[in-house]
């Protein structure tokens, strides 16, 4: 029986991976910037222009949101530690898009390297 840990190993030998580094270059060519941790951890700290869709909801976002569907997006995704990236980036790639890149380490790792985060402000009534 496969563990997650399992199925993450085998999704990470099925996606591109990119570094940090390389991220931000990638990010900056991209359609989509995707963040599929879940509602808190988003909130809590993202990076700045990230979509935010949980990994329990990709396919049926995709599936049902019209600007989601070509194939031909250019999509950079994370989560916390890239688990749930390579995960989310083989389905996306069963969907049948083609430039899927998911950033090695995830959020941590941009923060980690000391690289900005959005936090959302909560609003104000004064």
């Amino acid at each position: 029986m496969k563990t997650a840990h399992d199925l993450v190993a085998a999704a990470k030998t099925r996606v591109q991976e990119i570094s940090v580094e390389e991220a931000e270059s990638a990010i900056r060519d991209a359609d989509l910037l995707l963040d599929v941790r879940e509602a808190d951890e988003y909130a809590a700290g993202h990076l700045s222009g990230a979509t935010h869709i949980p990994r329990g909801l990709l396919e049926f976002k995709f599936s049902g949101t019209p600007a989601l569907q070509p194939r031909g997006l250019r999509i950079v995704l994370y989560c916390k530690t890239s688990g749930r990236a390579a995960l989310s980036a083989v389905a996306l790639h069963e969907m049948g898009y083609l430039s899927v890149q998911s950033i090695a380490g995830g959020y941590d790792a941009w923060v980690a390297a000391g690289k900005p985060v959005a936090h959302p402000q909560p609003p104000s009534f004064e």
